[in-house]
């Protein structure tokens, strides 16, 4: 639930360093009982790319893929300090491989075990949420259409005048901004109702629906939420009994802590392998990513789906609801990819993929599935690891490669790529971003940086190749710009007068250009120019007085002069005192993601109390300037300082206003 994508999408975390809007026609509703349709033709994206070069592929065996596997995994966790991970592909409705490596326990060395060890896959518990969702809507107790205040029990406040429904939450379209406390909690005693955390979180919406994709783990929790009202069981229950036991995963549950037959299959989770384990991760969110699974129970669910919601004589989902399902709902652009319901499509190597990535702090996985070559895949770490690269991802594409060889088509360069490329760039806001709460902070520095190589082509400084570079874009139609040598999209529009940019690896969120004042280099020079004049002012205070005393000198101020020189200098520390609190707050609480609760309000609050008094010295610091100037027989040089002050507490002003660093509520 956490990362450009552990950056990008919680997948369950998201630091936000980066971390589009065409909605296809309704076509005709499904006969009977069935779920509400608009269904985007399944295969587009297959339909249009060029074929497969079938004849070069690696016939997909068993041993092949053992092969392959066990000489890129064992290796990869070396390098990228992994503790271990386990790999799953199945093909025609069975397991074709399943292998765990390395260690569940590095310190015991208990190695990993494809049916006998847990992982967290986070986020890709979502997509149980979504299917028990469309069990619900075969059922006619659900209408994905309906406005979803018709299930709950409090409301939820209209935007533009329009309510959100199901659609628009397993299309991450309903609007909210993050939420990210109490998203994880420190521990199993702290949860709370799921029905009392929904309540108590609930966002605000700062996008009409069904317009700007924004990936929202409270709407995947709401949608669990909705689940349990209408289904009568608590939502843990209700997996249980409709999709898990059916499918015969006795070793999945969405249960925290786990249930005591479990516990002693649970795999340690790192921040690296080099490091301690850390302690089980508890999720308040359940829904959006707290399940814990092995590689062959997941294989059952996984095949469920590639079979329409059929497993072993088990039907979770009809086949017409399943075919929904995985079927694009919403694009960002008609040329990138959409995403259906619940699932995102991954088009690669000529097929249409639709899969999902999950990411707790420690556990990170990905599922995969090629419905038109029968083909799933499933890959989780149980480690962060360095962070460098996605191991993931390299894992995954190189599969790819390997059995779906494909070579990518070189359109040339279209003649107004020059101009494009300079309009495009600049720096660009995550819409997964808290607009109205503290959590803003972070996009006052987290943007994604667009920029023009000086071959014409773009980049993005976080979308880098397995080198570690920035890879590059040219433009092959209008706004839209394809990787160089490979496959990846970038797409802008203007939408509502502002360029967007839309990742197409990522339907689930975009980008908007930031303005001058959103701008993290324009920000950054603020922040990093008030400190330093900050710590310049408080390190030659004293080293000022000092020379002073050391030649005889002594401080030509009246009385009033000195107090708002000194209370100038006070504002200077309080200042200060916030910024480099704010910083140590978020810095512990992304490494401990549980830290994020009202529990910590009141350290929040005192950093808070530095900042509104370093707003009211700012006043002072104003004045001592226009008194500094007006003073005909003071040294230039103070001028100067005093001014440079007044600037770095105005630009301390700035920040704090505009970036809800004192927002009064502490819901974030």
């Amino acid at each position: 639930m956490i990362t450009l994508v552990t950056k990008l999408r919680l997948d369950t975390r998201v630091p936000a360093i980066l971390l589009v809007a065409i909605l296809l026609a309704l076509q005709p509703s499904l006969a009977g009982q069935g779920p509400q349709s608009q269904v985007a033709p399944a295969k587009k994206a297959a339909e249009t790319a060029p074929p497969v070069q079938e004849g070069a592929a690696r016939e997909m065996t068993e041993s092949d893929v053992e092969a392959f596997l066990d000489g890129v995994m064992p290796l990869q966790l070396q390098r990228e300090d992994i503790a271990g991970a386990v790999v799953l592909v199945v093909k025609d409705g069975k397991i074709l491989f399943a292998k765990g490596y390395g260690y569940s326990d590095v310190a015991k060395k208990s190695p990993v075990l494809r049916d006998a060890t847990l992982f967290r896959p986070g986020s890709v518990s979502k997509l149980f949420t979504w299917t028990a969702v469309m069990q619900q809507v075969e059922q006619g107790k659900l209408n994905l259409d309906r406005d979803v205040n018709d299930y709950l029990d409090f409301k939820i406040p209209p935007r533009d005048g329009k309510p959100i429904t199901l659609r628009n939450i397993m299309t991450h379209t309903p609007g909210f901004e993050e939420t990210i406390q109490q998203l994880f909690i420190p521990d199993a005693k702290d949860l709370v109702p799921l029905g009392d955390y929904v309540k108590a979180h609930l966002p605000n919406r700062v996008y009409a629906p069904g317009t700007l994709p924004a990936y929202s783990n409270y709407a995947t929790a709401l949608a669990g939420y909705i689940v349990q009202r209408v289904s009568g069981q608590p939502f843990d229950d209700y997996i249980e009994q409709h999709i898990l036991n059916p499918l015969g995963m006795s070793h999945t549950t969405f249960r925290q802590p786990l249930p005591a037959a479990l516990q002693p299959l649970m795999s340690k989770g790192y921040e690296r392998g080099s490091k301690p384990p850390k302690p089980f991760e508890i999720v308040q969110a359940f829904p959006a990513g707290s399940s814990s699974t092995t590689a062959t129970d997941m294989a059952r669910f996984i095949i469920a789906h590639l079979q329409n919601g059929q497993y072993e004589g088990a039907q979770i989902l009809r086949p017409e609801t399943a075919q929904l399902m995985h079927s694009a709902q919403f694009h960002n652009l008609p040329q990138l990819n959409g995403m259906a319901l619940g699932f995102y499509e991954e088009t690669r190597n000529g097929h249409r993929i639709i899969g999902h990535g999950g990411d707790t702090q420690h556990f990170h996985s990905d599922l995969h599935l090629i419905p038109d070559a029968g083909v799933g895949f499933f890959i989780s770490y149980n480690s962060a690891g360095k962070g460098e690269i996605s191991p993931r991802t390299a894992v995954w594409e190189q599969f790819l490669d390997r059995y779906f060889p494909y070579q990518p088509a070189e359109p040339a360069t279209i003649s107004r790529a020059a101009a494009d490329g300079r309009e495009v760039a600049g720096r660009y806001l995550n819409t997964r971003r808290g607009d109205t709460t503290l959590f803003r902070a972070f996009s006052a520095v987290g943007q994604a940086k667009v920029f023009v190589n000086a071959d014409g082509t773009i980049s993005v400084d976080a979308l880098k190749d397995l080198n570690g570079q920035p890879k590059k874009f040219h433009e092959t139609g209008p706004m839209l710009f394809q990787e160089v040598g490979g496959q990846d999209l970038l797409g802008f529009k203007h939408d509502s007068g502002r360029l967007v940019m839309a990742v197409g690896a990522y339907p689930f969120m975009v980008f908007q250009k930031a303005r001058w004042f959103e701008n993290s280099g324009f920000n950054m020079f603020v922040i990093v120019g008030g400190v330093v004049v900050f710590v310049l002012t408080l390190l030659l205070w004293p080293i000022g007085a000092l020379i002073r005393r050391h030649y005889g000198r002594k401080l030509e101020l009246e009385r009033g002069e000195r107090l708002v020189r000194l209370l100038v200098r006070i504002a200077c520390i309080l200042d200060l005192a916030c910024l480099v609190g704010f910083v140590i707050f978020f810095t512990v609480a992304m490494k401990d993601i549980g830290l994020l609760s009202p529990r910590y309000n009141g350290w929040l609050r005192l950093i808070q109390l530095s900042g509104w008094l370093g707003i009211i010295g700012t006043v002072l610091a104003i004045y001592n300037a226009w008194r500094s100037w007006a003073t005909s027989n003071r040294w230039l040089w103070s001028k100067i300082g005093d001014t440079l002050i007044a600037l770095a507490c105005l630009g301390f002003v700035w920040l704090a206003c505009a970036w809800n660093l004192l927002k009064l509520s502490l819901r974030y």
